[in-house]
């Protein structure tokens, strides 16, 4: 009675390894259209990932942690709160430049088609209106690059 659970649930294990060892999906295709360049307007790419406050919070825990390793005592509890607001400010300002705007291009693209396709990106100075290029990819993904 036992022996045949046993098998079982062996099996089933088997069953769950080989499941979970299984190779993923491939990704979809990329979509690739021709065009021509219509028009390119200079604009600003801001960084809509940022969390407020998460750079003097990590600051502060860093700064507490390199402080607790200094001295003893009440030395070491100020060299703490010392690191802890040094930190923090530190903290503020890197994450204040790493969500600094960069230069980017609005290009408007006649795709082969006739459709106008409007694709916002980093700025590429090889790009100019007339143009022959590629739309690799779609959505907030596309890409405009030379021909």
């Amino acid at each position: 009675m036992l022996n045949p659970l046993i098998t079982r649930l062996s099996a089933a294990a088997l069953v769950l390894v080989l499941t979970a060892c299984a190779a993923p999906a491939p990704p979809p295709p990329v979509e690739v259209r021709r065009g021509v360049i219509e028009q390119i307007t200079p604009t600003q790419i801001v960084n809509g990932n940022h969390v407020n406050g998460a750079g003097a919070i990590i600051g502060t825990v860093v700064g507490v942690g390199i402080g607790s390793l200094i001295g003893g005592g009440a030395g070491r509890t100020a060299a703490m709160i010392v690191g802890g607001v040094g930190g923090a400010v530190a903290g503020n300002e890197v994450q204040k430049r790493n969500e600094q705007p960069t230069a980017g291009q609005q290009i408007i693209v006649r795709t082969s088609t006739g459709l106008l396709v409007s694709v916002t990106q980093v700025a590429n100075p090889r790009l100019f209106v007339g143009q022959r290029v590629f739309i690799q990819g779609n959505g907030d993904g596309a890409v405009v690059t030379p021909e």
